[in-house]
Parts: structure tokens; sequence; C-alpha cells
């Protein structure tokens, strides 16, 4: 059986295992020997060694730098990660994030559910995101630990609130703040298309290419960036407006006081009157929609690290792109749920 190489000479160990007849049943039984992997070929901390290289790394790469069949490596990263898991124990979360990731392609998705206090990814599984997948969620939870989640944040799907309402009564329910600034992102590109179709000829010349400058963070944007904004802000007052506007919203969340957070909302939403710009209002009607989501943030015990949803949701897509998709379904639940797990 192959163990840890030591430099570049691989290493096999040989020995002898016991086999039994049993009297009982008459079957031949073989020794069983705890530092051997399930593939009795390969020793456990050669499999683990291997699943801490495909962390990293593709199987097809490991596999040709270890001289082994890819299904060998593939099964061996997963005993790897089933190990990670069983280490991790069983999840029992007090703050959640629900959030949903597309598998492939023509709107196939499956659910994601992370505890935010230990940054961990717990669940992954439905067959789409409607309320009967997130239902299996809290089934494989159980009842009594459902009971203990006090906050659930996620995006303004109305399938997650109902469920997570139903199953989960106690739990405030958080929007993410990431999402909610994204609807914002769109309704500022809205009037930018809008923008370049009203005028014509030289005049469209400020605003054509710069869709990214205007989404993105002031202070991420480069010297050349930060000039063609300034020149485009210069040239367009509704654009101007919409910009100010957009960059002047991220303040809502600074509040500890609801009544304060709503006094800032109602003013921002005055704001627009006049301004012409119907995707803003739009936005600030489905913002007092959702008020009692978006207002939860400002309670001292609600205020978590809202980025884990998002920076999970990137490291998924690195994995699915490194892999160029992954058929495997079971193998890539195991890499999503222990992505954010420590190393063996």
């Amino acid at each position: 059986m192959r163990d840890l190489p030591n430099g570049e000479m691989r290493v096999y160990l040989e020995l002898e295992v016991r086999r039994v007849a049993c009297r009982r049943c008459t079957a031949v039984k073989r020794e069983r020997l705890d530092f051997l992997a399930d593939n009795p070929f390969y020793t456990k901390r050669f499999a683990f060694y291997v699943g801490r290289r495909c962390r990293a790394s593709t199987i097809k790469d490991i596999a040709e730098e270890l001289q082994l069949d890819w299904d060998t490596v593939k099964e061996l990263d997963k005993q790897y990660m089933r190990e990670q898991l069983r280490r991790a124990g069983t999840p029992g979360p007090r703050i959640i994030g629900l959030d949903e990731i597309s598998i492939r392609k023509r709107h196939t998705y499956r659910i994601v559910v992370s505890d935010l206090l230990r940054g961990r990814a717990i669940w992954f599984g439905g067959t789409d995101r409607s309320e009967a997948s997130l239902d299996e969620f809290y089934r494989f939870l159980g009842e009594k630990k459902a009971c203990r989640i006090r906050l659930a944040v996620m995006d303004m799907w109305k399938a997650f609130r109902n469920s997570t309402t139903r199953n989960a009564p106690q739990a405030a329910i958080l929007f993410d703040k990431f999402h909610i600034i994204k609807h914002l992102g769109e309704a500022l590109d809205t009037v930018r298309k809008s923008e370049y179709s009203r005028l014509a000829g030289r005049d469209r010349r400020y605003i054509k290419g710069q869709k990214y400058t205007l989404l993105s963070h002031r202070e991420n944007l480069t010297l050349e960036g930060r000039q063609a904004l300034r020149t485009l802000l210069a040239a367009n007052k509704r654009l101007n407006t919409a910009y100010l506007l957009k960059e002047s919203f991220g303040q809502l969340w600074d509040y500890t006081s609801e009544a304060w957070a709503r006094k800032f909302f109602e003013n921002w939403r005055a704001s627009l009157k006049w301004q012409r710009l119907k995707p803003y209002e739009k936005f600030a009607e489905m913002i007092d929609r959702h008020w009692d989501g978006i207002a939860a943030y400002c309670k001292p015990e609600n205020k978590v690290a809202l980025g884990f949803v998002e920076g999970l949701n990137n490291k998924i897509r690195v994995i699915q792109r490194r892999a160029y998709g992954l058929r495997d379904e079971e193998y890539l639940r195991l890499k999503v749920l222990t992505c954010m797990l420590p190393r063996i």
C-alpha cells in the first residue's frame, strides 16, 4: 500500500493482513486497520495528503503529479472531506445565512445555508430555490435546533422568508445589504442606459463604456477611473444626481435606531421628487415593502458580518470554474461544506 512520499521517492508499505473464518456466519472476514484509507491500497495519511492538495488544485493535476488514476484521487479527496465534516461536528446555528447558487445552466439552483457565527457552510441541497427545498434544511436541522435560531440573513426572495417564518418563527429576518445594494446598482445602470439612449452624437462619448466606473466605489477606482468619473458626472447632471443618491444610501446601515434609520430613508426618498428617476422610485418602493427586514440591522445584537455569504458564493464559483463545472453533485456538496473548514 502507498504511503506519504519521502521527497521525490514513493514509499510503499508491505504488511500481512489477517483473514479469519467466522464460526457463526461461516464468512471470511478481514482484519481492520485504522491507518488504512477506505481504499486499502493507500494509507489514511496519504489520503489526507491528497485531500489537502485537492483544496487548491484540480483532480487532473494531482492525478498527473502523483501518477494516480483520476477516480482514485477523487475518492481519496471525498474521504478527506468526510473526515473534515466528522471533526467539525453536527451544526447548531444561532445565526444563519441563506443563499442559492447555480450548479448548471437553465436555472438549476441549490440552496446553501451558512452558520455566520462559526463562518462555515452547514447545508447544501434542495432541488431548486423553493419553499419546499428550504424546508428540507429545517427538517435536517430538527425542530429543537431550528427553535434556537435567532437571526436569518437572506435576500428578498419570498420563498426563503416564508419557509423561515414557518419553521423558525422566533428568528428575526434580516435582508442582506449586498443584495439591496445590487438592486440599487441596477437602478443606476438603468438610468445610465436611458441617458445614453436620450443623447446623440458627441454627448454620448462620456457615457459609453463607463458602466463599472459608475457602479464601483470611488475608493476602488484607479486614478484613470476617477478622472473618467469626474468627467462623466460634470457632463451629465442626471447621472450626477443618481450617483450621489446611490453613494449616500449606504449610510442607512450605520444607524443604531430604527426611528433615525426610517427618517433617513424618508428624506432620501423625498429627494427623488422632481428628479425624473423612475428606477430609483421603484427601488424606494421595494425598500418600503421590505422595511422590517432592513430595519432589523439597527439592533446591536443583529450587527453581524453580512459579507460572509457573498464571500462563500465567490469561493464556490472559484471551485466550479477550476473544475470547469462539477457533474458529481455529491462531490460538489462536500466541496461546498468543507471549503471554509480548517485543514486536517
